[in-house]
């Protein structure tokens, strides 16, 4: 509270002049098949975006692919700058599994692959920005699909064997590792199919989901469990995860409606959550129970859930250093019976729905719901007992612009909301990251829609980046500390919130 200088009560939210923390690190974030480009360049193997947008290009809204993307492969010396420029403490990237084992084994590494990140990261280190490295974010190797993907058990193995490759390859400058980014959003887009598929667009209804995370869960450990026992020593470093995580409020204060909020919530969260931080480990009760009801309502012989082994549940429990929380928006959730066969849907038991009132962002789901980012921040707190959370995404879409007024209120309200989370909640909250640095392929939305604090000229075969007003907004919090609603850089028009 020694920060505390102002208070206005809006919104069940404590907001006014509160300083961030003097050892709050802020960052911003891209990942590999989004920015990169130079999908088959030097000896860089296909996987799943590749194969799926070269052969269904109608599965983005646009048509557009990442081939070439932002072109960060060639844009190393100039992006970096660019990040120097906005003032970040350190900049989240991910690794392409492809661009470093073309076939997904360990048998072919591309040493172009290994060139091209160790060049990266020395630009990094050299100009003061730490690097955050995200082991995978969404691009499996095409041959290793052909396999079965994610629900197959080996997987986990091959994951490993990738994940040394990188630890001893870049393990003495990174200190922050995250192994999967949104594993519950990942499996859910593969296998459910709708308005979130993602590659490689399966439809496994209530059952794909279910056994990829299952192998997501155990591969996450193995990597854990392998820099805890050979590299931590030596590379003194932290590894963790990124979860996804939107708030689900009762839409009345009825018993169903709270219980309806809770499932929703343990179901989707706690999935991957419940088994990583809490204390029993395991998924959630609620979950077990409501998968193995709908099952037997469905005639099958087993819950569509697999079960952790006692051995696995105690290998999986405790496997972070920090808690990795992206978090864009919330909803209101309901009891319903959802019909069609079995299905996520179905074994949430709910449905949603969202304010209209609620500031909209450019994609379908996003609405600005500062207070639930605070709700849910702490629910983490009280549920998992106060571990270090890293906002590792957060983030508003527009359809692009400079004067980008719009995201720049979302990004001042969620900030008010996190700093009321540390000062008046008690919250363990250490650092932020904005998604995203620059504008980018935003999967099935192609193009269309636009996060960046860069904008990036799309149409230019250099793929110009210009700051938008918000890169400037966002290095005067970092350089201040706080957050100055009155700011106005040079060049641009007051905005009117």
């Amino acid at each position: 509270m020694k920060h505390l200088l102002v208070l206005i009560i809006t919104n069940s939210l404590v907001f006014g002049e509160l300083q961030f923390p003097p050892n709050f690190k802020f960052g911003v974030a891209t990942s590999a098949y989004q920015v990169e480009g130079a999908w088959n360049l030097s000896g860089k193997g296909e996987n799943i975006w590749d194969y799926a947008v070269h052969r269904t290009p109608n599965v983005i809204q646009d048509g557009t692919n990442g081939d070439i993307a932002c072109d960060t492969y060639h844009h190393t010396e100039g992006d970096v700058q660019l990040l120097k420029q906005l003032g970040v403490n350190f900049y989240r990237i991910s690794l392409s599994w492809s661009r470093i084992l073309p076939t997904g084994f360990k048998n072919k590494i591309n040493p172009d692959g290994i060139r091209y990140y160790n060049e990266l990261l020395d630009a990094l280190t050299a100009n003061g920005i730490e690097p955050m490295v995200s082991l995978f974010h969404w691009d499996l190797p095409q041959p290793l699909q052909d396999l079965g993907g994610w629900t197959n058990p080996l997987m986990a193995d091959y994951f490993l064997e990738y994940v040394r490759i990188a630890y001893e390859n870049f393990g003495d400058r990174v200190k922050y590792w995250i192994t999967f980014n949104e594993p519950s959003v990942l499996c859910a887009g593969s296998y459910e199919g709708g308005l979130l598929a993602l590659a490689p667009f399966l439809k496994s209804r209530g059952v794909g989901l279910y056994l990829c995370g299952h192998t997501l869960l155990i591969a996450h450990a193995k990597a854990y469990h392998l820099y805890d026992k050979e590299f931590r020593k030596s590379q003194k470093g932290k590894i963790g995860i990124s979860l996804q995580g939107i708030w689900y409020e009762p839409s009345s204060s009825s018993k169903e409606n709270v219980q309806a909020a809770n499932q929703r919530l343990q179901m989707e969260f706690g999935w991957f959550a419940h088994p990583i931080f809490s204390k029993k480990g395991d998924y959630p009760p609620i979950m077990k129970e409501r998968i193995s009801f709908m099952s037997k309502q469905e005639n099958f012989s087993q819950s569509r859930l697999p079960e952790f082994t006692p051995a696995e549940i105690s290998y999986i429990r405790g496997t972070s250093d920090y808690f990795g929380f992206n978090h864009y928006t919330s909803a209101y959730a309901v009891p319903a019976n959802i019909s069609g066969g079995p299905s996520q849907d179905s074994d949430f038991g709910s449905s949603l729905s969202q304010d209209p009132l609620w500031e909209a962002g450019a994609s379908w789901w996003i609405r600005s719901v500062p207070w639930g980012f605070g709700n849910i921040l702490k629910w983490i707190k009280n549920e998992y007992g106060n571990p270090e959370v890293i906002i590792t995404e957060n983030g508003f879409s527009d359809k692009g612009g400079l004067q980008d007024c719009r995201r720049i209120n979302y990004h001042y309200k969620y900030l008010e909301a996190l700093l009321n989370a540390i000062h008046n909640e008690g919250c363990n909250i250490s650092g932020y990251t904005a998604w995203s640095f620059m504008d980018n392929f935003e999967w099935t939305g192609g193009y269309s829609k636009k996060f960046g604090l860069i904008r990036v000229d799309f149409v230019s075969p250099e793929r110009t980046r210009t700051l938008k007003m918000s890169a400037y907004a966002y290095r005067n919090i970092i350089e201040t500390k706080k957050i100055d609603w009155s700011f106005t850089p040079s060049g641009f028009e007051k905005c009117v919130f």
